[in-house]
């Protein structure tokens, strides 16, 4: 176990470790807090070091903050960090703390500051697993270690022991061999500590008196008596509600924010922990209120984020999916949809998502299950049951008043009004079992419908992204238009994205599959090894298009698409004749028709716009301030290709060569009119068009002096017969086109949409004077 954390075993030891951490050293003044964020995704490969080569051009292209991915002590080769495996230390394989320092230095040279990505919510189950310290400690020591209050672990199910499902096949006696003057219980390359005094025993004996008990990794479905991330027993959930735990993990990242190393901080998967709000008011009150903070969390459509909580907002899905959903047809999607039924024979989303609940709850889910069962109580278990499929949004927070009334209906009908009125007034009036529900339920709903339901339901894959409904995949402009108005006044500096190192494709490949919306025919009945393959494969390889590696890349997120769908295939259960069969296909052609390669240039340019002109703080992914077309990890989280040359040229005068560098001179011009006039980013007024093209247009005001306007569902436009008559009325004021190449027109009042979009399919306009 590393030293720094044996310091932290007393509750005085814990005070000091949060004084340190947050009072050591004068704070420095608060900062602004980001203007825009630019992600990078850390790994051995691509270290402190190189993302300080970087800084130069991210300086130049506008941005004011790096957002890094995790940079604590992490499993050795990790390619994203979130497997923390010591909290003390920052991460040695990306050059250690002084890397991260220097990282710093080298940004505020440049005027940018660093928001860090930090993991509370759980560690890794490690090989090996004495790189978790606090946790080789339980093994060894069991419920009497002083860590054993880090994380939640059923003793009492487990016999006394905690499964570790870490074993390639079923456990043999005569596999394991004891290495008494180390201590040390071995299988094959796995090393286990031995209890004190067991060393002498007989092996078969040895092995019932640890604290532990060696399993075959199947074993973790229905017999792991500890909490873990989603349905990954090598990641084991960490309780930082425990004030002990918060500060023994706590206090290296509050030393970074109190020494100025980070300005901001994002938190992940915030519905993992037990009380969301009483952890977040602690660590607000540790880092103060010049810290920005915001939470990964999903919302649904109809879900707000509670108001109560201190932090700045969300990360940004909600955003991304109010931008995808403005540039979907309905009445296309709705023909995709039912053309994908006929063609698969697959049910409609509801009934998809209900189906996948149910088998991700009974099945990847069943031990966590079995103990909120237990927890319940006799008659309730089917109550428990219903109630955590029917839930509509990922989990209830503790205080709620009431429960979804809807939800409680649902879950009745199978259930009985009994049981689930039991489990109801559990939830709301048990701390100890509505937080294990609440930790389940978003489990539950991340699983079922991001990992399963999103795979299995696919008439326009655009739509199945985090934070989206496939059921409704299409925003009117007007509720686009309310979200941004309650932004702003709302949630202000909360996060919004487009690409992140989690989305099934990025913002460029989505724009081109939601272009299928507006011509559903483009289809057709695609040939494959079987329909929902085939279907997902063209649209997959449409997004994709003529890229590099196109046959790997396209193979590979198939592949995972089969596995996560379950239909032929799964990770647990894979069929290797099937999957040979995924490996081998690619469709064809990768090339949108002619038509529809223009309307995902109007996507991918209205979405560009929307996302860094409307509310909220924007966040740029690495290398998606130009075209960036990925599928799901780990093609995105490929090095990053960082187009230096191409602004270089765009800012010598030069004009933009394609949609990529189209995209990229966008970007820059918003960047760096939020790094230099961040006033124009405040307040938001919906603004309208006239005419027979009016639905086209989705147009806004920042009324200190800024107008946006992009063209929506440009395919239908073109085929009624383009703008004609439509109008775009400005605010008071006169207009300048910001990117209008070599142009000195000025426009005022009405403005003709044929003139002001004839260049290219989006406008970003700068009043020149007080305005009216």
């Amino acid at each position: 176990m590393s030293q720094p954390y044996a310091r932290i075993q007393t509750e005085s030891d814990v005070l000091t470790a949060v004084t340190q951490a947050t009072s050591a050293a004068p704070t420095p003044a608060p900062a602004p807090g980001p203007r825009s964020t630019y992600r990078l995704q850390l790994r051995p490969e691509f270290p402190f070091s190189s993302a300080g080569e970087a800084v130069p051009y991210l300086a130049s292209l506008g941005v004011s903050h790096l957002h890094l991915s995790p940079v604590l002590e992490a499993v050795p080769g990790s390619a994203h960090g979130y497997d923390v495996t010591d909290h003390t230390r920052v991460r040695a394989e990306l050059g250690g703390e002084a890397g991260l320092r220097a990282l710093a230095a080298t940004a505020r040279g440049h005027g940018l500051g660093l928001v860090l990505d930090i993991v509370p919510n759980h560690m890794a189950v490690p090989a090996p697993l004495r790189l978790n310290g606090p946790l080789w400690e339980v093994l060894r020591d069991g419920p009497d270690s002083p860590y054993a209050r880090w994380f939640d672990i059923d003793w009492e199910a487990g016999g006394g022991q905690v499964l570790l499902p870490v074993l390639p096949g079923p456990p043999e006696p005569d596999a394991f061999t004891i290495d008494r003057d180390r201590g040390l219980l071995r299988h094959g390359e796995l090393e286990f500590p031995l209890r004190e005094g067991t060393a002498g025993l007989a092996p078969a004996e040895l092995l019932a008196a640890q604290w532990y008990r060696p399993a075959w990794w199947r074993a973790a479905r229905t017999e792991l008596n500890y909490r873990r991330f989603f349905t990954i027993a090598e990641l084991i959930g960490v309780r930082v509600e425990d004030p002990q735990v918060f500060a023994a993990t706590h206090a290296k990242v509050l030393e970074l924010v109190r020494d100025g190393v980070a300005e901001g901080l994002r938190i992940d998967h915030v519905d993992g922990l037990a009380d969301p709000e009483g952890y977040l008011r602690r660590l607000r009150a540790a880092v103060g209120d010049g810290c920005w903070v915001v939470v990964e969390k999903i919302l649904a459509r109809h879900e707000r984020l509670p108001p109560g909580w201190p932090v700045a907002g969300t990360t940004g899905y909600d955003a991304l999916s109010r931008v995808d959903g403005v540039f979907t047809d309905p009445a296309g999607a709705a023909e995709l949809a039912r053309r994908y039924a006929e063609f698969t024979g697959s049910p409609e989303w509801e009934q998809t998502a209900r189906a996948c609940a149910r088998e991700v709850l009974t099945g990847d889910l069943a031990a966590e299950l079995a103990a909120l069962e237990r927890a319940a109580g006799p008659g309730l278990a089917q109550g428990v049951r219903e109630l955590l499929i029917a839930y509509p949004v990922y989990r209830p927070y503790p205080g709620e008043p009431e429960l979804d009334r809807q939800a409680l209906a649902e879950a009745a009908a199978p259930a009985g009004p009994g049981p689930v009125a039991g489990v109801r007034d559990l939830v709301l009036g048990d701390p100890a079992f509505a937080a294990r529900f609440a930790q389940t339920s978003a489990a539950l709903r991340a699983k079922s419908l991001e990992d399963r339901a999103f795979y299995r339901h696919a008439p326009l894959l655009s739509a199945t992204e985090v934070g989206g409904d496939p059921g409704q995949p299409a925003l009117p402009p007007h509720e686009f238009h309310a979200y941004c108005a309650a932004l702003d006044r709302d949630w202000p500096r909360s996060g919004t994205v487009l690409s992140t190192h989690d989305t099934k494709r990025s913002a460029d490949v989505r724009a081109r599959i939601s272009v299928l919306s507006q011509a559903p025919e483009v289809m057709g009945r695609p040939a494959g090894p079987d329909p929902q393959l085939a279907w997902v494969a063209r649209q997959t390889a449409l997004g994709l298009g003529a890229v590099p590696e196109r046959a790997e890349r396209l193979g590979q997120a198939l592949l995972k698409a089969v596995r996560e769908a379950a239909l032929h295939t799964s990770w647990t259960d894979q069929d290797p004749a099937y999957e040979a069969t995924v490996a081998g296909y690619a469709p064809d052609d990768p090339e949108l028709p002619a038509g529809l390669a223009e309307a995902a240039r109007a996507n991918l340019l209205g979405m560009a716009l929307l996302h860094l002109a409307m509310p909220g703080v924007p966040e740029v992914y690495q290398g998606a301030e130009t075209e960036y077309r990925a599928l799901v990890d780990p093609d995105n989280r490929r090095p990053a290709l960082f187009p230096r040359e191409a602004l270089a040229r765009l800012d010598a005068g030069e004009p933009p060569r394609g949609q990529a560098q189209e995209k990229l001179e966008l970007t820059a011009a918003l960047l760096r009119l939020r790094r230099d006039r961040p006033e124009l980013f405040t307040g938001y007024a919906a603004l309208a068009a006239r005419g027979a093209a009016a639905e086209h247009c989705l147009a806004f005001a920042r009324p200190a002096g800024l107008v946006a306007a992009a063209t929506r569902l440009s395919h239908r436009l073109a085929g009624a017969g383009g703008w004609r008559d439509t109008v775009l009325v400005l605010p008071p004021g006169r207009w300048t086109a910001l990117l209008e190449q070599g142009s000195s027109s000025a426009y005022q009042g009405e403005v003709r949409l044929a003139e002001l979009l004839s260049a290219r399919p989006v406008a970003l306009l700068l009043r020149e004077d007080g305005g009216g």
